[in-house]
């Protein structure tokens, strides 16, 4: 077991640093590849009326001009060390670990984000708490009952749900909630170390609830198929013959079975939205990393976005590393081998 973990944490650490190289590519390389030179990357960060001259010599204090790969060792340099940036008059430290600077906002991106993760992680963690429980229970009595008026029932309200986009039944149920009934609040969030945790919780039920609905549908259908695949497997009536309770064989013997693809794509679910919700966070106002994003993409701020894609990559990462550990404790034969 402990081998198995070695192996997985020194996959997880190369697989970030792959992720860190394309990224960085993707944002620097491929501009130069499109055309665009030092100065055209750096004209965004000068006023309108600045000459070529400024533009140049400020794209040499950003260190644009220097070779990519100077530029992507510096920026590995500055996640383990920080980073100063020569803007203008003054120098800027950027202390480690350093995301990057956002030269529109003269602000390093890593207390950004910082200051962001605890409202997705909020959003995240307990949509995916409420679209588990439901959706598993959900696709494991419909497959119990297969065939019945409540497993068409539930597999129709799982059909909608996967089928409707996240942005209407946000707005549906803001709609009808929060200000047709005012039920809930109409948007934003308060910490929870600022706050009682029931007002806490009230402010993001509705989101959780909407973005919940959305994921369970998935995994209603998924653990439906996976229970009847295997309540039909001959270790299942192996179970019945030695006299087995009912409630034993479809715990122990078929659920824990059917939950190994339900654990995969459970991992990666949550990775992605812990790396930002935005269609959910900017539909509820909430002032999360999707947001951030969102902001970030429409101001064309580079460095912002940069950092938010490296931290979505770390979630997702660190996440199926997390599945890849569970896999030993549901599945015995992932320990054998």
């Amino acid at each position: 077991m402990f081998a198995y973990l070695v192996r997985r944490v020194i996959g997880a650490v190369i697989l970030l640093f792959i992720v860190t190289a394309v990224t960085f590519s993707i944002f620097f390389l491929v501009p130069r590849l499109g055309g665009a030179t030092a100065d055209d990357m750096a004209s965004r960060y000068v006023g309108r009326s600045v000459g070529k001259e400024q533009i140049h010599q400020t794209a040499e204090r950003l260190g644009f001009t220097d070779p990519l790969y100077v530029q992507y060792g510096r920026f590995v340099k500055g996640l383990v060390v920080g980073e100063d940036y020569n803007y203008g008059p003054t120098t800027e430290h950027c202390p480690p670990p350093c995301f990057g600077y956002s030269f529109l906002t003269q602000t390093p991106v890593w207390p950004d984000l910082v200051a962001r993760i605890p409202v997705t992680a909020s959003l995240a963690g307990g949509a995916a708490f409420i679209w588990l429980i439901t959706g598993v229970g959900t696709g494991v009595i419909s497959a119990l009952r297969r065939g019945s008026v409540l497993d068409r029932s539930l597999m129709s309200v799982a059909l909608a749900g996967v089928s409707l986009p996240i942005f209407f039944t946000g707005l549906l149920s803001l709609s009808i909630f929060s200000y047709g009934l005012g039920w809930t609040v109409q948007g934003g969030t308060n910490p929870l170390d600022e706050t009682n945790p029931l007002w806490w919780a009230y402010d993001l039920i509705l989101p959780w609830v909407t973005l919940a609905f959305l994921y369970a549908a998935a995994y209603a259908r998924l653990t439906r198929a996976g229970m009847l695949e295997t309540m039909n497997e001959d270790y299942v009536r192996t179970a019945r013959a030695k006299g087995l309770t009912e409630r034993d064989v479809i715990i122990k013997h078929g659920l824990r079975s059917a939950l190994t693809p339900i654990l995969t794509i459970f991992g990666l679910d949550l990775g992605l939205l812990l790396g930002g919700a935005i269609l959910t966070e900017t539909t509820f106002s909430l002032p999360g990393i999707g947001q951030y994003a969102v902001i970030a993409l429409q101001a064309n701020d580079l460095p912002k976005v940069l950092g938010v894609t490296l931290v979505a990559a770390f979630f997702i990462v660190f996440a199926n590393l997390v599945v890849d550990l569970l896999y030993a404790v549901v599945d015995p034969r992932v320990r054998i081998s």
